[in-house]
């Protein structure tokens, strides 16, 4: 909905407050008129209902509004003397509109000083719940975020079970835009697994002044751009836009900002010409060969750092109990020509309380030839030890027309890849058949043009255009886990107004979060640590524990005081 229709559509809703309500104004002792002036008759409301001024903000921000009309409905009913559960029951279900009817046709009386606790206990309950939800979605939608780490794009800096405090304000809150949905979810209301807004209306976007720009190499949280596909309520085989606001949340490193010119020289990322120096807690890893005669242990891969490799077992099955115990844990399996049987693992292997509960017997095979995940340093470390041969990193050199990598025409790969520009807010690009490919979504989709090509011939809402003018900034997202991480090298930019916040904090960690509530293990040095900084991360949980443990001990004492106050 554009900026005309949305005044249009809260004038009307000014109008209908105004038509329902101007009756119980006058009994109310104030002026029928003041029912009709947007904003200024919300705090007359206010007073009407004894409540404090400030509830009129908490009416015009999105999400929040939606569980505070209802509360506003239900006093201003019983200010006026409408206080059964019917009344409230139609105040609600009639969405305010039996305001309206008490206001023509029921004889009131005003109650200034009305009792401000809720008639029932119920009625209590559910309005402390309400208020409460109004508080939490105020504090979600523009201070602090709690979110997961899915995957294992930022491994290293950031671990799979990370549970992390997001920052809306340091970037600047981003206002919702979608206007009707679940508070304190995302895309998708749990358990019923059903879409937890409405597209329709949307509300333009807008950004709060925050007190730091992105910078090269933060840590972000953003909608993931490319997201169209309602793949958990419809099949994927069509497109469906979601709203800005509710496309999945992804996390990656800032590689390049706007004005940047990017580029990716065997595997090593380049700024502007120079090499892009990553800050210390930046732990990049790269596929490597890891040789060795005698075979390559897993126990060596593993103390040298690497999470992400492939382990084979040999074993002879023989139930079906065990081969479903085994399952879980199996990325493959293929029967050997001796009547044994292949399972092939990630790195975490199969634990052995299986196997000792369903009485399996397993042989580890390690080839001469594994590949494996690994930072530099732990791959130099690796180089160094007298078991293995050599440690080779692995890099894809440009090849022929490579469509799986951005923008889809190029001869790139995730190791070599570039130079791009990264367009900025204000700048003006050359546009023809060869750069296109790199703006056509940020033209259609990201700034909303119109966009027709014609042989060599570009026009731009239904003029002819030799360049663009971008409307906004955009950002270079990428994991540090360069060969297993879905990022912009696939999709492109990021626009800046899909930027969520920054993660600040490491509240909880658990590994194996993916696993099962039983095998979940808590790693404690990961507890109450901050995400950015320098140095290696430190553990905060210890300095909690005493200020939580001192809380304790002193509310006990003043309380101990107070009753012996009471009692003299």
């Amino acid at each position: 909905m554009s900026v005309t229709g949305w005044l249009l559509f809260i004038l009307l809703v000014q109008v209908i407050h105004g038509l329902g309500t101007w009756k119980l104004y006058v009994k109310a002792g104030r002026k029928a008129w003041e029912a009709f002036i947007p904003v200024y008759n919300s705090i007359v409301l206010m007073k009407i209902i004894n409540r404090p001024t400030w509830w009129t903000l908490l009416l015009f921000i999105p999400i929040i509004n939606l569980f505070l009309f209802p509360i506003i409905w239900i006093e201003t009913l019983r200010t006026f003397g409408k206080k059964s559960t019917l009344d409230m029951i139609l105040g609600i279900v009639t969405l305010g509109f039996y305001i309206m009817y008490v206001n023509y046709t029921q004889e009131v009386t005003y109650f200034a000083n009305r009792d401000l606790k809720a008639p029932t206990k119920a009625m209590d309950t559910v309005g402390s719940l309400a208020f409460a939800i109004v508080v939490a979605t105020f504090v979600h939608t523009y201070f602090i975020q709690p979110y997961t780490i899915p995957t294992s794009s930022l491994e290293k800096s950031l671990l799979v079970g990370d549970f992390l405090f997001v920052s809306k304000f340091h970037y600047g809150a981003r206002t919702p835009m979608t206007t009707f949905a679940a508070p304190m979810v995302h895309d998708t209301i749990p358990l019923i697994h059903t879409k937890s807004y409405t597209t329709w209306p949307q509300l333009p976007y807008y950004r709060l002044p925050g007190f730091q720009k992105i910078e090269r190499n933060d840590i972000v949280v953003f909608n993931w751009p490319t997201d169209t596909l309602f793949h958990m309520y419809k099949a994927a085989d069509k497109r469906y836009d979601k709203p800005i606001d509710k496309k999945t949340n992804y996390v990656k490193r800032c590689t390049a900002i706007a004005g940047d010119t990017f580029e990716i020289r065997d595997g090593i990322i380049y700024i502007n010409g120079k090499e892009s120096i990553m800050p210390d807690r930046a732990k990049p890893q790269y596929m490597h060969k890891v040789y060795s005669k005698n075979g390559v242990a897993s126990n060596l891969l593993t103390e040298n750092g690497s999470t992400e490799f492939t382990r084979k077992f040999i074993t002879t099955i023989y139930n079906e109990n065990q081969a479903n115990a085994l399952s879980p844990y199996a990325r493959g399996s293929f029967r050997n020509e001796d009547g044994t049987i292949t399972i092939l693992t990630d790195a975490r292997g199969i634990p052995n309380k299986v196997l000792s509960s369903f009485s399996i017997s397993l042989t580890e095979i390690s080839d001469f030839e594994r590949e494996a995940n690994l930072t530099l340093v732990n791959a130099e470390n690796l180089r160094k030890n007298s078991a293995i041969d050599s440690v080779v990193r692995i890099i894809l050199p440009k090849k022929e027309l490579n469509k799986e990598i951005f923008p889809g025409n190029t001869n790139w790969t995730i190791d070599n890849l570039g130079p791009i520009y990264i367009p900025e807010a204000g700048k003006s690009v050359e546009l023809n058949k060869e750069t296109l490919p790199f703006y056509k979504k940020i033209i259609n989709e990201y700034e909303g043009n119109q966009l027709v090509v014609n042989g060599d011939e570009i026009r731009i809402n239904g003029q002819v255009a030799t360049s663009y003018t971008f409307k906004q900034d955009y950002y270079w997202m990428m994991g540090d886990n360069r060969h297993n991480s879905l990022d912009a090298r696939y999709w492109g930019y990021v626009p800046a107004n899909h930027i969520v916040g920054k993660p600040i904090f490491i509240w909880m960690s658990i590994d194996g979060i993916n696993d099962g509530i039983k095998n979940w293990r808590i790693r404690w040095d990961r507890l109450f640590t901050t995400v950015s900084g320098t140095g290696q991360p430190q553990s905060y949980f210890k300095y909690f524990l005493v200020l939580l443990a001192l809380y304790f001990v002193g509310e006990y004492f003043w309380k101990k005081k107070k009753k012996a106050k009471e009692n003299a």
